[in-house]
């Protein structure tokens, strides 16, 4: 199975799924969208699959979303994808995309949804919580 995790490596939810993948038996193809950026065709293309609208996709916390004054309603969605191109952090991550289908993965639980196998328990996040006890079930 081809995995590809849109990863921001300064990110624990992102090294969390990225943990996961690999653990689970994976060689994901690993990109750093802060050094790769993004297109609008690309962005377009990961959020029909995911089902997310750009709104949807918006990182709010910690990137300058308030400040270049994109929060507010009447931002358009054209708006937002200029804005996530010309500051790849605006969009929220990590994003994988596999053959079962593609997930914005918050929280990192989320892409155990996309995967055909998962690790074996127990494992651990980085927070040192159990996310798959000994039986091998994930935990809620």
């Amino acid at each position: 199975m081809t995995i590809v995790i849109h990863h921001n490596p300064e990110c624990g939810t992102s090294r969390n799924v990225l943990a996961i993948i690999e653990a689970s038996g994976y060689e994901p193809v690993v990109i750093d969208y802060l050094v790769t950026g993004w297109t609008r065709p690309q962005l377009q293309g990961l959020f029909a699959a995911a089902g997310l609208t750009p709104r949807e996709a918006l990182r709010i916390s910690k990137s300058p979303a308030a400040e270049l004054g994109l929060l507010s309603d009447n931002v358009s969605d054209d708006e937002l994808l200029a804005a996530m191109v010309a500051h790849p952090v605006l969009v929220n991550r990590p994003i994988v995309c596999t053959p079962k289908g593609v997930r914005l993965c918050r929280p990192s639980e989320a892409v155990l949804d996309v995967l055909d196998q998962w690790p074996k328990g127990p494992f651990y996040k980085e927070d040192g919580s159990v996310l798959i006890n000994e039986a091998g079930q994930k935990i809620d």
